[in-house]
């Protein structure tokens, strides 16, 4: 019989391996489980169009009802935009549909009510993690009759079809930028722009992932160099090209995975 200390020294790598928990999304998770609450709203054709994130037509940029609005201490006041959470319902047998979960994007906001207590009607206020989904994806995880969900939740890696976008917009001296399709993290945390008569210049968020500075750069090719909140950094030289016009989007590089 092997002495005590040896059966100990045995026994252990068994022990931790007992209490590994693989990943159902293997290396695109990006955080662990957290819990939330979810609830769900009647989305018509009009709800894919628009949104606090600044996407505009969720369809033509590839999101399509698969999204999500997030609450304000998930959303970061924009900086949460484009990235990709996976949502599982949980706890609930009576609604929940075992054994699902749906991964969506962040394109809207659920804005908090003050007139109610955030544990009593108020499920967008701080500091709820609350997620607003369009039914057609709250009935993938549960029955419609749940009304507000226990769920977990937890970010991944996007995975997007074609290059990042650059949709541009402005007048003279205030250039803006729409930045979607991104992969990987989803997210951007920073933006800087380059003419052929200029170094990089930081832009500032103006809202959502719409970005902008206050320069004319008008006739000129750009490049554009993201960086995303995993840390990772994309450049697209020369993405928009010299005869660029107001109201054109351009395809660039994409993220990595």
């Amino acid at each position: 019989m092997a002495p005590p200390l040896l059966l100990v020294l045995l026994l252990l790598p068994a022990l931790a391996a007992g209490h590994q928990h693989p990943s159902s999304s293997g290396s695109s998770a990006l955080s662990e489980w957290r819990p939330a609450k979810a609830s769900y709203y009647a989305a018509d054709p009009e709800d894919a169009i628009g949104g606090a994130c600044g996407f505009g037509d969720l369809g033509k940029h590839g999101y399509g009802m698969a999204t999500v609005g997030l609450s304000t201490a998930l959303f970061d006041r924009g900086a949460a935009c484009g990235g990709c959470y996976e949502v599982r319902c949980v706890e609930d047998l009576k609604y929940c549909l075992p054994g699902t979960s749906i991964v969506v994007t962040a394109t809207n906001f659920c804005a908090p009510n003050y007139g109610l207590p955030a544990d009593a009607g108020g499920h967008c206020n701080p500091p709820n993690h609350h997620f607003l989904l369009p039914i057609q994806a709250f009935e993938k995880i549960a029955l419609w009759k749940a009304g507000v969900m226990p769920i977990q939740y937890r970010r991944v890696k996007c995975l997007r079809e074609g290059g990042v976008r650059f949709s541009v917009n402005g007048r003279h001296f205030f250039f803006t930028v729409l930045i979607s399709n991104v992969g990987g993290a989803g997210d951007v945390r920073s933006v800087k722009i380059k003419g052929t008569e200029s170094g990089w210049l930081s832009m500032g968020r103006n809202w959502g992932q719409v970005w902008h500075i206050n320069c004319d750069m008008r006739g000129q090719p750009l490049s554009f160099e993201l960086s995303s909140s995993d840390g990772k950094a994309l450049t697209s030289f020369n993405v928009v090209p010299k005869d660029w016009e107001y109201g054109k989007t351009y395809t660039g590089k994409q993220f990595l995975l």
